[in-house]
């Protein structure tokens, strides 16, 4: 089995998207949801996509974005896909595909059996899914560091391409990969020493227990 792609997420400098690119991440997030501590404006969003340009894709995160906003990051930042982690439906993505060109992705956050049942919604709609942990009431929709129970997994037949974020880490995430096939993983607060702060040598260290 080949070893999963790589998503590194909530980028915001120049020196960690540089250590996401050194550990030949293919993907680096940037987030665009103003509450989150890795928020990061169109301005500096441009200037990382320059960055990562020919080396890795960037996605843009989102939470319930109208179009006006989405538009204002793509016209400072080229992204190469959109991703989105609030309650947007599938007529939604789907809209938002059309619209701005550019590929879908949809976090979907998990806590049992049921939660799974609906990945095959956005099957048309989304071109990926990202499989997070559901976060407790009144707290941010993702990096929080927090894992579903990877078991749910056992047997279940993804209606489309896929990934598994939530709780990842460098000392973890050969043991998800294991449990699940996911052919892509995503961690964001596994890689950081504090709320936002990545760390170059944990992104390293991520990258090297993945490929390893």
């Amino acid at each position: 089995m080949p070893a999963p792609q790589i998503k590194i997420c909530g980028l915001s400098t120049a020196e960690t998207l540089e250590a996401a690119i050194a550990g030949r991440a293919d993907y680096a997030g940037l987030n665009f949801y103003p509450p989150s501590p890795r928020y990061v404006t169109p301005g500096q969003a441009g200037e990382l996509a320059r960055q990562a340009a020919g080396k890795t894709r960037c996605v843009g995160v989102f939470v319930d974005p109208g179009d006006a906003q989405l538009a204002e990051v793509l016209a400072a930042a080229p992204l190469d896909a959109l991703q989105f982690h609030g309650a947007e439906t599938p007529e939604r993505l789907a809209e938002v595909r059309q619209h701005f060109g550019l590929p879908v992705w949809k976090a979907l956050l998990i806590a049992s059996r049921a939660d799974l049942d609906q990945v095959a919604r956005f099957a048309g709609a989304a071109d990926f899914v990202l499989l997070d942990a559901k976060t407790p009431k009144g707290t941010l929709p993702g990096g929080m560091g927090l894992s579903f129970d990877w078991s749910l997994l056992a047997g279940w037949k993804a209606p489309l391409p896929w990934g598994l974020a939530g709780g990842l880490n460098p000392d973890n995430v050969a043991k998800a990969i294991a449990a699940t096939a996911a052919p892509m993983v995503d961690c964001s607060s596994g890689v950081e020493s504090g709320p936002g702060v990545k760390d170059a040598a944990l992104i390293a260290r991520f990258c090297q227990a993945v490929r390893g």
